[in-house]
């Protein structure tokens, strides 16, 4: 861990003035979309619903001395839907987001991520708002290394299966729930005690990822249902979701939804995704009452998305460090 020097962030300044420019054309897009800004609260009953995730516990003490455990959230996901549900029809917001045990070039423990929904709208309608997002960053291209993407370019749209078929020369969906036909299908290894979707995650990282959003943005879309807690499946094939993530340079960017609002699927779903959390990791969240409440209430038709702010701006820099583009990083 190195001291914090003045020099260090003047070397930044350029990249943060980028930063301070792209946030403010997007608070003017949104406004102009018809938006409403809003703030939900960090300390959350549980930090979010991924399985994969470790968050930051703290405790809450009230005047009384009772203690009760809240968590740092890792996406205004769960409070956002509340508003929905009590009737705002278009939100956004640039959240402080908590994620522990990650670190690297392109992860941070605390960053930005801008999340927005909009009610009566699929998902389609939300790849149309990323695009129109890539295009204010104001440069020619987005940058990774020795990538390049064109910001301003309509954007691939491609199925999580014709990606599995096109980079790693597997049929995805002849192999649904057998980790060791996948495996050998795309010649990725299986380790001891690895799941289907183990395996799905080591051919995304290994043979898929770095391939996409090459010259222009893509859409990778229509996940298997499995990975998909959050969202509805999609109309005429339930195999898949309506979930995609965009990608520019071979790094992730955003991940979205047609959102699931059948409150007894969602229950469904979380009790086995904190099921598998236990299995694999010891740990079990507790589930938002507030959040099921809200699906009881009645969550309209909406679609929504997550964007890692930090990461489109490093991208529009050039950037190679998340540090880089972060006023100041956690030590």
């Amino acid at each position: 861990m190195t001291e914090w020097r003045p020099d260090k962030l003047s070397r930044r300044l350029p990249h943060l003035a980028a930063r301070a420019r792209l946030q403010a054309a997007m608070r003017q897009w949104f406004a102009g979309e018809g938006f409403v800004e809003v703030e939900t609260p960090i300390l959350q009953v549980a930090p979010g619903a991924e399985v994969h995730l470790s968050g930051f516990a703290t405790e809450w003490e009230l005047p009384d001395g009772e203690e009760r455990e809240r968590w740092l959230h890792s996406s205004p996901e769960f409070a956002m839907k509340k508003l929905l549900a009590g009737g705002i029809p278009k939100l956004f917001q640039f959240a402080r987001v908590f994620r522990n045990a990650e670190g690297s070039a392109l992860h941070h423990p605390e960053f930005t991520m801008l999340e927005w929904y909009r009610a009566g709208v699929g998902y389609e309608a939300i790849m149309a708002d990323c695009a129109a997002l890539l295009a204010l960053t104001g440069v020619e291209e987005l940058r990774w290394q020795d990538h390049r993407c064109d910001p301003h370019a309509a954007p691939e749209r491609l199925t999580v299966a014709e990606a599995f078929q096109r980079h790693a020369g597997v049929d995805l969906f002849a192999t649904v729930g057998n980790a060791e036909k996948l495996s050998q299908a795309s010649g990725v290894a299986m380790h001891a005690g690895d799941s289907w979707d183990d395996v799905f995650f080591r051919i995304m990282f290994e043979k898929i990822e770095k391939r996409l959003g090459m010259g222009r943005p893509t859409i990778l879309c229509e996940y298997p249902i499995a990975m998909a807690a959050l969202a509805r499946a999609k109309p005429g094939d339930p195999r898949v979701a309506e979930r995609f993530e965009l990608y520019a340079c071979g790094v992730e960017l955003a991940n979205a939804f047609g959102e699931l609002t059948d409150p007894e699927i969602q229950r469904t779903r979380l009790q086995a995704d904190m099921d598998e959390k236990e299995r694999l990791y010891g740990l079990r969240w507790p589930v938002d009452g507030d959040f099921l409440a809200a699906l009881d209430h009645g969550l309209p038709d909406c679609a929504g998305v997550a964007l890692g702010f930090d990461r489109l701006v490093m991208l529009a820099t050039g950037a190679s460090h998340i540090e880089d583009v972060l006023w100041l990083p956690v030590r």
